[in-house]
């Protein structure tokens, strides 16, 4: 008689989920305010939130009926809850939007391009520079802003140089410099440098400068008709053509601001439009009543979110970092608005008021930001259906399974192997997710100097190696579902021989070569094992391979640039121990040149300002001992 064997293979039990494993959790609540989160069976965080009291917010979705569809189905997928009191509703706010920023939870709205803003610098220094700054406004100098993009600034900036003409050159330059630069000679700095206008005069500029960056613009433009007047009565006609100058660059960066409020001297104005179950977000930096540019943002609406909970979210993720106004004007108003006032004003340590105006100049200045949301998202909308098509195009030119989420672009760069890198640009559904971007400085040091296949062999193994350590299982968004190799059959070979040695065989791959002549239109398209073929002249999904082949080509030259640059100035100063900026500044200035440092002898470096006698040794050891 024979026995049937047993099956002992392990059966996977279904993981319980929905309002039931919520109830669950209602015996160890208290009222206590404080951040929930509710995760799903793999322990992915769905969803973060803030309660006044948790034991009654997690009541609420204990409920079986009475849900949004969205909450509906977030609740259908809770497996576990993770909780953390807090003292106060205010810091249980401020946690969950951190929280959120974080952990980025698929039912929360996100915004996703949370970028810093940069600012306008006076620095501290007898004759000040005026620079664009960008990150935290600690430090020594006076900051204005911020300005809504680089542009923004940069223009600014190059109109203040010609009203004011002060200079823009670093401290060290500054010091160093025996004649005039090039931006005195086309009148766009006075010449502190060399002497050519006094530390009292150039002061007064200062205070001009900072007085239109502080919204007094009117009173200089009267002192600059008068002294203009005056050059003229006094037969000085160079000068007041100067002058004249300088009057017609303060109108110009006047008009190029745009809409300037005379009723609102410091606020942002945040507006909102959604449609489609997208939403676009504007703001409109305004100081000292001046407009200084908008930004639009695009978060992720938490599939089915209201206008309330959206700009409550964008308000709390968006002034994470940064320092909020004393007023913000919204479309809409927030879901928990007195709350989140209380929270930034306790952040900043002064009152911050959130207002939705309903008439007057505070009202059109909303909804001229909420028009500007209305259009951009018109614009996004209709960019993003083009390249639906553009990536539906491409599953079918290149026979891929279904159009691809993400599209990784590589590109190599260097001069006959120097200062090589590797960079990587991802784009998708909505266009270049510049946010993903990634330069590689490449490392090997067995490498052939210009050996661009072991450059690409280098840059795809440190991207998968990670990729593989960070999300084996594939389940987050970083895995590409293209890769675009800008090379012909050997480029292919050489990627594709290193993604069979992380065994990560099922992404296609294709390398795009310049084909006959190098010539735009002709490209060639190499697959493993597969002749390489064209596409049609005219072929819209050409032209997409095209720019992101010259996107990646351009991110690859501005990092390889950027790494030369760093080059070209170092100096055998920088591995001195001991040896900073200002003491190699100081160093440089004394004896001209780094060389000459290396030659000095003891005693000369004891005689430079800011050298220790136990620094001086150092630098002379470090010199002559490796001679």
């Amino acid at each position: 008689m024979t026995r049937d064997k047993q099956d002992t293979s392990e059966v996977e039990v279904p993981v319980p989920t929905g309002h039931e494993v919520i109830q669950s959790y209602l015996k160890t609540l208290d009222n206590s305010p404080g951040v929930y989160r509710m995760l799903d069976a793999k322990g992915r965080v769905l969803y973060v939130g803030k309660a006044r009291s948790l034991k009654k917010r997690v009541s609420n979705y204990a409920k079986p009926t009475g849900h949004s569809a969205r909450i509906a189905r977030m609740i259908s997928q809770t497996a576990s809850m993770m909780f953390l009191t807090t003292r106060t509703e205010t810091e249980a706010l401020l946690l969950e939007q951190n929280l959120i920023k974080q952990l980025k939870p698929h039912f929360n709205v996100l915004l996703r391009d949370d970028k810093s803003f940069p600012y306008i610098c006076v620095t501290d220094h007898e004759f000040p520079r005026i620079k664009k700054h960008r990150g935290s406004r600690k430090g020594k100098g006076r900051f204005y802003g911020p300005f809504a993009s680089s542009a923004a600034v940069n223009r600014t900036l190059q109109h203040l140089q010609r009203v004011f003409l002060l200079r823009n050159c670093s401290d060290s330059d500054f010091s160093a410099r025996t004649r005039p630069c090039l931006q005195y000679q086309i009148k766009r700095c006075a010449g502190p440098c060399v002497g050519r206008i006094s530390q009292e005069a150039y002061q007064d500029l200062i205070k001009d400068a900072d007085a239109f960056l502080a919204g007094r613009s009117t009173n200089i433009q009267a002192g600059l008709a008068k002294e203009m007047q005056q050059a003229s009565d006094a037969m000085e006609f160079e000068r007041a053509a100067a002058l004249r100058d300088r009057i017609a660059a303060l109108t110009q960066v006047q008009q190029s601001q745009g809409i300037n409020p005379q009723g609102v001297s410091e606020a942002d104005v945040i507006a909102l439009h959604m449609e489609g179950g997208q939403a676009c977000v504007q703001v409109f930096f305004i100081r000292a009543n001046q407009n200084w540019g908008n930004s639009d943002f695009y978060p992720r609406t938490g599939a089915g979110a209201g206008p309330g909970e959206v700009l409550q979210a964008f308000v709390g993720q968006f002034y994470d970092q940064k320092e909020p106004p004393r007023l913000i004007l919204l479309s809409d108003p927030l879901d928990e608005q007195d709350l989140m006032a209380e929270a930034l004003t306790e952040k900043l340590g002064r009152k911050v008021e959130l207002s939705v105006p309903q008439r007057g100049e505070k009202s059109e200045l909303v909804a001229n930001a909420q028009r500007n949301a209305r259009e951009s998202l018109g614009r996004k909308m209709a960019e993003t259906a083009t390249q639906a098509k553009l990536l539906d195009g491409m599953a079918e030119a290149f026979g891929l399974d279904g159009p691809p989420h993400r599209i990784e672009v590589y590109d190599n760069s260097h001069i006959q192997g120097a200062h090589a890198v590797g960079a990587m640009i991802v784009a998708g559904p909505e266009g270049y997710m510049k946010s993903q971007y990634r330069k590689f400085n490449i490392k090997g040091d067995d490498l052939t100097p210009g050996d661009d296949f072991g450059m690409m062999k280098e840059v795809l193994t440190r991207r998968f190696k990670r990729l593989l350590k960070e999300d084996p299982d594939r389940e987050g968004e970083g895995w590409p579902g293209l890769l675009l190799i800008d090379g012909g059959a050997g480029q292919v070979s050489a990627v594709h021989e290193i993604m069979e040695e992380l065994g990560v065989t099922d992404i296609p791959m294709i390398g795009v070569a310049k084909g006959v002549d190098r010539d735009h239109g002709k490209e060639e398209f190499h697959r493993r094992g597969e002749r390489p073929f064209a596409l049609k002249r005219n072929d819209p999904v050409l032209y997409f391979i095209q720019r992101l082949r010259d996107e990646a080509h351009r991110f690859a030259i501005g990092t390889h640039r950027a790494k030369r640059a760093k080059a070209m100035g170092a100096t055998p100063l920088d591995e001195v121990p001991g040896v900073g900026a200002t003491r190699k500044r100081a160093l440089l200035q004394h004896f001209g040149s780094a060389k000459a440092v290396s030659r000095a002898g003891l005693e000369d470096l004891k005689a430079v300002d800011g050298i220790s006698e136990t620094l001086a040794e150092t630098i002379y050891g470090f010199f002559h001992d490796r001679a």
